[in-house]
């Protein structure tokens, strides 16, 4: 996110407290680190095969708290009559922030990096660092660092912890921010973010929720916001089944003007 009529760089991501690394040997971590990768990349392959809707809602707040400006959308991920994957935005009120402005990479990191997943093909770009267990609510887990290796213009990358499920070895929770290249002189802040991962089929564990309550710290100014993104309505395509949405139509670029019902 950009101040109005400044440019972007980015301020570095404090961590949460970690705990100490156990007892396992480092043999032993990269072995639940190839595990989970694996786990990671079959679940991203099955959820390419799910139809759900997303809600991207950002507020600038004032000095008493409130809200003073808001971009909201919310868009279904469906598939056409011929299989193919596309998303259709359903409702998108007229965008009221004034003390920052949404740019692609904001867009792309709530689309890819906020969600994150970490793939067999996607971990050779990251240094991960088993830091020892932890505690999700009652899911008892693994927890690592993570950061990009290195940075390539153009690109966005996660950078701050995982929580990965110590049985079932897939993410249930991120903490961290979206990271990347700024061009110099640049003013562009990222806010950190929890993003939480439900069980939807018994299977795999799907991105839900995601929350932000940051200061975008600018050069001559501090922007509060916060952000809530949220993923709900899973439900696995059959290419042999019908799928209608009613406030849906053919022409992508049509937005009605009445939000949809929760």
């Amino acid at each position: 996110m950009t101040r109005l009529f400044l440019f972007a760089a980015l301020a570095a991501a404090p961590l949460v407290a970690l705990p100490a690394a156990d007892e396992l040997s480092p043999d032993q971590q990269q072995e639940i680190i190839r595990k989970f990768a694996a786990k990671e990349a079959a679940f991203a392959h099955a959820r390419e095969n799910y139809t759900y809707r997303q809600r991207y809602m950002i507020e600038t707040l004032g000095a008493n708290g409130r809200p003073d400006g808001k971009h909201e959308e919310v868009s279904d991920v469906v598939f056409t009559q011929d299989g193919k994957r596309t998303e259709r935005t359903v409702y998108a009120p007229m965008d009221t922030l004034e003390r920052i402005q949404m740019d692609a990479q904001d867009f792309q990191d709530m689309r890819s990096v906020q969600p994150f997943v970490l793939t067999t093909q996607e971990i050779s770009k990251y240094e991960v660092q088993y830091l020892g267990r932890d505690q999700v609510d009652e899911i008892s887990c693994y927890l690592f660092a993570v950061k990009p290796k290195q940075m390539l213009e153009g690109e966005r990358y996660f950078a701050g912890q995982i929580w990965v499920d110590d049985r079932d070895l897939q993410i249930v929770k991120t903490y961290g921010r979206g990271v990347g290249l700024q061009k110099k002189n640049s003013d562009h802040k990222y806010p950190k973010f929890e993003t939480y991962r439900e069980q939807i089929d018994g299977k795999y564990w799907f991105p839900t929720y995601t929350v932000a309550n940051d200061v975008l710290a600018f050069r001559d100014n501090s922007v509060p916001i916060k952000m809530v993104i949220t993923y709900k309505d899973y439900k696995q395509f059959k290419s042999e089944s019908t799928i209608t949405y009613g406030d849906v139509t053919d022409d992508p670029n049509k937005k009605p003007q009445t939000p949809p019902k929760p």
